[in-house]
């Protein structure tokens, strides 16, 4: 089958399917999106006081407006009650007042705006680096069933979202709400009958608003998922750009992703809509309001209740309930989109790791090596077995070799030894201990590992080789790189070790990264190795300078080699052939060849051709 189409059915079903249930109700996304906006103690009650005085300063306004009107139409013979007589003298510190306070709401503004900011960024980075730090200490089997894009997507564009309605957001709505409360309490003390008359079309607002929320919410959802589907494919494509160009697929690629963009901007599309529509919706319900205010007041001023003053106070009062109304309307899509962001990074926050240290766990002390596994059972999935009763020993210095048909779960052993995961059933130990009574970390420091993929990171040739042991000193690593057979290869880099490597290396070929994650290893000088088919991929003269280095940090320790190339092998004091996830033979090469057995074929499927020649 071809692999992007494969591909592209799995992207089809993440796009197409219907969102996963939400794992914490909104109030609980809420408090928890929240309280990230909390742990800066200083900062928020600077905010929550600054937002005080400025919206107390908006909801004073009104009042000293409405008392100034008051005044002047008392003094010009209009209607007046006893609140409206007052003197020319009354009237100017009225204007006094009235220019303090709009002075007060600026200079209050300013510094609130100022906090929210500061405020809303170190909340998104207390919220970025816990996720990343909780992504670190997550096990393996995590990252077998989440995908590398999906999960970029999460720190990318979730935490986007959520950074936004942090800037945005959060001080709107409690401006907006706060605004909306000290109104009310003034209009309560002012009149009750004018108050009722304001507040009497709010239900329908909240309805309406509510009714679109249980539209638009899962819209935004699985607008969400969507994306980090849509945006994991595109790492994926990007990752793999090389083999998409060898096998022509990158029409097939690029037809693909705009098809499926197009169903998230349709998803999107109707989100946005759907949120939208509350505030047209709502500014009809405030024109309402408004004109209700307007004849019931002027009827109440006519018959004497109380001045023109307190009309133009209430209508003032109406349309400033419209606007942070309105307001929350507006902020309603990037509300709904930021709690669908939310959802997604506290469902990774809310993932415990599948292998954790028991509570009485011991630090592993400097080991011998002597290996044990006894009757190990093991499982990627419940009820499909992996490894069937695998028992076998490894003495301090031996080197091991495990070969076998690709799948038979050579790896899965290794996965296993360093802890990777947890066993189904039986036990490993090392120098006596059993590993799952050890620190993971403390196991994982002794055991050095060089893979078939080397990995470098995005960094000089020394950082990299440091990254093994922090406190290495350059003339270590020089060493190591030496021991490596990566020293010449180094020197002749346009800087030397300090020469910048490209993402995962790139601008060096397959056995030059190869070679520097060797002296990597011995930079980390563990007392224990794993390689996994660690000279694959390479020609023959550069494999002669990997098995050199891989001999020199062989030496002194218990190794495990895994190994498709036979001859990689030849020399361990056991080999294990396994098959179907057993151990089905054991014993030194010339044993295992004089038994002509399973590996006995091996070796001859692979060598028949030099033997023929009498090689």
């Amino acid at each position: 089958m071809n692999t992007t189409t494969t591909e592209a059915t799995v992207l089809r079903d993440r796009v197409t399917a219907d969102p996963p249930s939400p794992k914490a109700k909104p109030r609980q996304t809420l408090g928890r999106m929240l309280h990230y906006m909390t742990l800066e103690r200083g900062l928020f009650w600077s905010m929550i006081v600054l937002l005080f005085i400025s919206q107390g300063l908006k909801v004073a306004l009104p009042v000293l407006i409405g008392r100034a009107i008051d005044i002047i139409s008392g003094a010009a013979g209009g209607p007046a009650t006893g609140s409206s007589r007052g003197t020319l003298q009354d009237l100017q510190v009225v204007v006094l007042v009235i220019v303090a306070v709009g002075l007060g709401i600026v200079l209050f503004s300013y510094f609130r705006d100022r906090v929210v900011a500061i405020l809303a960024e170190k909340a998104s980075y207390h919220l970025r680096t816990e996720l990343f730090n909780h992504i670190q200490s997550l096990s393996l089997s995590f990252f077998d069933r989440q995908p590398i894009g999906e999960l970029m997507s999460n720190v990318t564009n979730d935490i986007g979202v959520v950074n936004a309605f942090y800037t945005n957001g959060v001080s709107r709505i409690l401006r907006a709400t706060l605004i909306i409360l000290m109104t009310v309490v003034v209009m309560f003390i002012l009149n009750i009958s004018l108050t009722v008359t304001v507040l009497v079309v709010i239900p329908l607002m909240l309805l309406l608003v509510g009714a679109l929320g249980r539209v638009a919410g899962p819209a935004f959802a699985r607008l969400q998922e969507q994306l980090g589907a849509t945006n994991g494919y595109m790492e994926e494509t990007i990752s793999g750009g090389k083999t998409i160009i060898a096998y022509r697929q990158q029409q097939q690629v690029g037809d693909f992703l705009e098809k499926h963009s197009n169903t998230v901007r349709d998803t999107g599309a109707r989100a946005q809509f759907t949120a939208l529509l509350a505030t047209p919706v709502m500014g009809v319900v405030n024109n309402i309001q408004t004109a209700l205010v307007a004849l019931v007041g002027s009827i109440m001023a006519i018959e004497g209740a109380f001045g023109f003053g307190t009309v133009v106070i209430f209508l003032t009062y109406a349309m400033q309930l419209q606007d942070p109304i309105q307001e929350l309307g507006q902020i309603y899509n990037s509300f709904l989109a930021a709690m669908a962001g939310a959802d997604r990074v506290f469902s990774i926050l809310d993932e415990e790791p599948s292998v954790k240290d028991r509570p009485d766990a011991v630090q592993l002390q400097p080991i011998e090596g002597l290996v044990h596994f006894e009757h190990v059972d093991f499982s990627y999935l419940p009820g499909r077995r992996v490894l069937r009763d695998n028992s076998f020993e490894a003495f301090p210095g031996q080197m091991i070799g495990l070969v076998g048909p690709t799948g038979a779960g050579k790896s899965t052993i290794m996965n296993i030894l360093t802890r990777y995961y947890d066993l189904d059933r039986g036990s490993i130990s090392i120098d006596g201990q059993e590993i799952s009574s050890l620190f993971q970390e403390s196991l994982r420091r002794q055991v050095g590992v060089v893979l078939q993929e080397a990995f470098l990171f995005s960094a000089t040739v020394m950082e990299n080789l440091r990254y093994a042991r922090e406190n290495a000193t350059d003339q270590e690593c020089i060493t190591a790189a030496k021991e490596a057979n990566a020293d010449d290869f180094i020197m002749q880099l346009p800087q030397g070790y300090n020469t910048l490597l490209t993402e995962r290396g790139a601008n060096l070929s397959q056995g030059q990264r190869q070679m520097i994650t060797i002296a990597r290893a011995m930079v980390a000088n563990p007392r224990m190795l794993i390689l996994d088919e660690a000279t694959s991929n390479v020609d023959t003269r550069t494999e002669k300078l990997i098995q050199e280095g891989l001999h020199r940090l062989m030496e002194g320790r218990t190794s495990f080699v895994i190994a498709h190339r036979l001859s990689t092998v030849r020399k361990a004091a056991v080999i294990l052939v396994i098959k179907e996830g057993e151990i089905i033979e054991r014993g030194s090469h010339e044993e295992l060849m004089a038994r002509q057995g399973f590996y006995y074929d091996l070796y001859m499927s692979q060598f028949k051709g030099a033997l023929a020649k009498g090689k």
